[in-house]
């Protein structure tokens, strides 16, 4: 519209138009009639022609306006019929309804993708309008899961199923919340979240769900193989020695019995057989305490403490076995006044685990030494640290660390580190462990 050719041609009829009001404007000054009448007529032309050409144009402009406002980008303006400044125009309305039509294309297209992904995951999800309660989107996995049909609003959920609309669509799940949801008579466990967002005046809930009953099962059974193995495996290597050895003495005294002349029975082989069996039977009732270790923990006895005295506790505990083994340790605590909200026996018994840990790691070093440090970092968390200058623990097995029976030791049970981290877990804590092989270990206490 802004071209030159649109520019000049109504310059043109802008210019005829003055021309004839002027020349009409001289005729009847002059009063001549004959003058008058063919420039009244030639002013009138003018007027009309400068008229339809703009008309025309507004005309194609309202035209286009009003195909926007009812989105319709599919029609096609003549470009190659016409006045020059008709097709620039048509050539911007197309250039308009071609760039919105990619635009669409391209929005259909991640639309298509959006809805192929959400209808393949495992999880399901549902958004919908708080106000109307019309369902904007709900996947396959969402209708399995609670097993419903395809809906058009949440009021079809909350007649149909009134339980599970009030535990699911009405409770507030900001936070990610497992629920136990009754489906088709049988209680599923669910993962469920939820957020509200705005568009424009109008406010949507999004709810994801996951059904986490399947790998709780699956998690639950391969807990139990790993268990039942590692009892099993413990179990049979303290029965069969004892087993073995138990039928030999059992031979020997029976044939001792029977003919005691040729076969004497030897008092001190008999007494050896019998503490072997013994010791090999307090191996397995120790190794059964240590599964019940991992179960026993369940409650805390909280006490505000001062950290320096549980360093003097542990140091009176500790020392004597320490000062055997040549180990230089150090205990560090800022400020001296720091103090912390614990379960004084359950931290003493954690602390006792990390520094005979250091002591095994610190085994054939030269000037072996352990540092026990306690302080406040800057985000209001207490923090202490069992540090050792040991052999340290190797980059491929320092993740499964906390595993229940793993262990580096050869006569390690794989309890300790696994009940440190139930310990903490239990103060709303957590362990972390740093080590570099060759270097040394440090394990924080952080609550």
């Amino acid at each position: 519209m802004t071209s030159d050719s649109y520019k000049k041609i109504l310059l043109l009829r802008v210019g005829i138009l003055l021309i004839s009001l002027t020349a009409l404007a001289f005729a009847v000054s002059a009063g001549n009639i004959y003058a008058i009448v063919p420039t009244l007529l030639l002013s009138a032309w003018a007027c009309y022609y400068l008229h339809a050409f703009c008309i025309k144009r507004f005309r194609e402009i309202d035209d286009f306006f009003e195909a926007v406002k009812y989105r319709d980008f599919s029609r096609w303006y003549t470009e190659n019929r016409g006045p020059e400044d008709m097709r620039q125009l048509h050539r911007g309305f197309n250039e308009v309804n071609r760039t919105v039509r990619e635009m669409n294309s391209e929005k259909e297209t991640q639309y298509l993708y959006l809805q192929k992904i959400l209808e393949m995951v495992d999880v399901g999800i549902m958004a919908y309008n708080l106000n109307t309660g019309d369902v904007l989107w709900a996947n396959e996995s969402l209708r399995k899961n609670l097993d419903i049909p395809s809906v058009k609003n949440i009021r079809f959920i909350a007649n149909r199923k009134p339980k599970l609309f009030r535990e699911l669509l009405q409770a507030d799940h900001s936070r990610e919340t497992s629920v136990t949801v009754d489906v088709d008579n049988q209680k599923n466990k669910m993962l469920v979240s939820n957020a509200v967002f705005h568009v424009g005046k109008e406010a949507f809930k999004l709810l994801v769900l996951q059904n986490i009953e399947d790998t709780l099962n699956q998690n639950e059974s391969e807990a139990w193989k790993k268990l039942l193995s590692v009892m099993t495996h413990e179990i049979m290597n303290s029965i069969a020695p004892i087993s073995s050895l138990a039928d030999t003495l059992k031979s020997n005294v029976q044939m001792a019995m029977e003919e005691p002349d040729q076969y004497p029975l030897e008092i001190e082989d008999l007494h050896t057989g019998i503490e072997s069996i013994k010791k090999r039977s307090e191996g397995l009732m120790k190794f059964a305490k240590t599964y019940r270790s991992l179960n026993k923990v369940t409650s805390l006895n909280l006490s505000r403490i001062a950290v320096g005295e549980l360093f003097r506790n542990i140091n009176q505990l500790m020392n004597p076995s320490l000062q055997t083994k040549n180990i230089e340790v150090e205990y560090k605590v800022e400020p001296q006044d720091l103090e912390v909200h614990i379960d004084t026996y359950l931290i003493e018994q954690v602390l006792i685990n990390l520094i005979l840990n250091a002591v095994d790691a610190c085994e054939g070093k030269k000037s072996p030494g352990i540092v026990i440090s306690a302080d406040r970092h800057l985000d209001g968390n207490t923090v202490i640290k069992v540090s050792d200058n040991g052999k340290g623990i190797p980059e491929e097995v320092i993740d499964n660390v906390f595993v229940p029976f793993f262990s580096t030791k050869k006569k390690g049970s794989g309890i300790g580190l696994s009940l440190c981290k139930q310990i903490m877990l239990l103060h709303k804590g957590r362990i972390q462990i740093r080590s570099v092989e060759g270097e040394g270990t440090v394990t924080s206490l952080i609550f």
